[in-house]
């Protein structure tokens, strides 16, 4: 059984979903700068118990259009995306105002729809977001809304908050709202409206409750509707998803102190496992690394596919692309996803660590595939 309790205590990545409305006083087009120094607090107090942070944050296109004098309810695209290029300045100076006392290292990283639903971008954004957590650092993340378009964009940073637990094998989404939950309808509407704390599967009448109920809530541009789409997607990567009510000082501390009421929806399988999952399903790999016995030994210990260890590079691929893992015998012992293209591949096949650099003529990774990138068949 999903016991949220298991999840508070031993969450050890968690990505935290900010939307305007805790963000921003729209009447004054200015940051809330008192309860983002208050999460500010939340949040070193995560990293001193050996948590992970990344913000994914709204608030840039409310806080430039405050600057820019646009109107609220006539925005164009265009007019979005100036907005959005003058509010982002302001939107991560005050994450660093708040993080920076705490001895926190503030970075921005702007994503676009093509960063996390294409491999290349989504294996690059992975590297960094991962780089920098394990340097100490708080990624504040945003889409790109200066130059997203109607037509490739999320348009609301639940859905992408999702994405990036789902990047990053986060093991807990929260998503920070102006309601403390799911509830069966709309409580502002319904006096006998259902809270509901726990959610151990999407069914569809748990999807349904997003649409009617609820439609008016929620911060941002997505409501009810898009916080249950993000949970499909966290649930289906492995990772638990809380919505909970922001409005509070030290929301996130209390939430996983226990002491706020939230509605925890349960994990579907592991990270591990949903990541493994998906390579496993991919029809038509690119391409393919043959190794040698050494290397066969290596993956069949858990360790990762270095280049030392390859042998011939077949196929035209490009980084982040599905490719198959031949054996000595030219079977099909896996799969994984390679971290070159098939050209960087063939120059450095069979070369040791120490020389890569000389090969590539940049200073590139050993590793061709890594373990958590690659299946290999039992």
């Amino acid at each position: 059984m999903f016991l949220p309790d298991h999840i508070r205590e031993n969450s050890r990545r968690i990505v935290v979903k900010i939307g305007s409305s805790l963000l921003v006083d729209e009447a004054k087009g200015s940051i809330k700068q008192k309860w983002l120094c208050h999460l500010g607090e939340d949040i070193q107090w995560l990293i001193e118990h050996n948590r992970q942070v990344l913000i994914v944050s709204s608030g840039a296109i409310a806080l430039g259009r405050g600057r820019l004098g646009l109107d609220k309810a006539r925005l164009s695209l265009p007019e979005k995306q100036a907005a959005a290029a003058a509010g982002q300045a302001v939107l991560i100076q005050s994450y660093e105002n708040a993080l920076m006392p705490h001895g926190l290292t503030t970075a921005q990283a702007l994503l676009s729809l093509s960063d996390t639903e294409n491999r290349r971008g989504w294996l690059n954004a992975r590297a960094t977001l991962d780089t920098l957590l394990g340097l100490g650092a708080v990624p504040v993340i945003n889409e790109n809304d200066t130059v997203a378009t109607e037509e490739i964009r999320y348009g609301d940073n639940d859905r992408l908050a999702a994405r990036v637990a789902q990047m990053c094998s986060a093991d807990l989404l929260v998503l920070l709202s102006d309601i403390d939950g799911l509830y069966d309808k709309d409580p502002h509407q319904h006096s006998d409206a259902r809270f509901i704390a726990r959610v151990d599967k999407l069914t569809p009448d748990i999807m349904a409750m997003g649409g009617e109920a609820n439609s008016l809530r929620g911060t941002g541009s997505g409501g009810m509707a898009t916080k249950l789409q993000a949970a499909r997607i966290a649930t289906s990567a492995g990772c638990a998803l809380a919505i909970t009510k922001g409005e509070t000082d030290n929301p996130l501390r209390k939430l996983l102190q226990g002491q706020t009421r939230a509605t925890w929806f349960a994990p579907q399988t592991d990270v591990l496992t949903a990541r493994k999952r998906w390579i496993a399903g991919q029809i038509k790999p690119s391409g393919s690394l043959h190794i040698d016995a050494g290397a066969l030994t290596a993956l069949q210990n858990g360790k990762s596919l270095l280049a030392v260890g390859v042998t011939c590079v077949d196929g035209t691929f490009s980084k982040g692309d599905t490719v198959r893992i031949l054996g000595p015998d030219k079977s099909e012992i896996g799969m994984g996803l390679v971290a070159y293209d098939a050209e960087s591949a063939r120059l450095i096949k069979g070369v040791n660590s120490a020389d890569i650099e000389k090969h590539l003529g940049y200073n590139g990774e050993a590793i061709l595939i890594h373990r958590d990138n690659m299946v290999i068949h039992s």
